[in-house]
């Protein structure tokens, strides 16, 4: 079993950066492909960014290329996703989940067993 905890959310202006943070326990960290999702009221969950458990590869969707960044500590097990130059539009509860192994299709929500509860972002315009 895989525990996972998001922290860092929080009311931000836009143009203005956060770190979320998830903390992973349970069941070898370099094992895992984490991944960060969002849903925002009223839309359907959304992918927003994952990172490969073999070799690091990050891979973003486009809304968020070059403003989010995806990096992992396997040293903390935990997983940080640096957001800079948030818009409105990224305000969401933001949720990190794992899979074992998983190595493509990393945007796809249904490969992940194990999910966190989720952070609250707010950006105000």
């Amino acid at each position: 079993q895989v525990q996972l905890v998001e922290s860092g959310g929080g009311l931000v202006q836009a143009g203005g950066s956060l770190r979320l943070s998830c903390a992973v326990s349970g069941r070898s960290f370099s094992s895992l492909t984490i991944g960060w999702f969002r849903q925002a009221p009223g839309n359907e969950r959304e992918f927003v960014t994952a990172i490969r458990w073999s070799d690091s590869f990050p891979t973003y969707a486009d809304s968020v290329k070059g403003r989010f960044t995806i990096s992992r500590d396997n040293s903390k097990n935990t997983v940080y996703l640096q957001m800079n130059n948030l818009k409105a539009e990224d305000t969401a509860l933001y949720y990190c989940a794992a899979a074992s192994f998983l190595g493509s299709k990393l945007y796809t929500d249904s490969k992940y067993q194990y999910w966190g509860p989720g952070t609250q972002v707010t950006v105000s315009s």
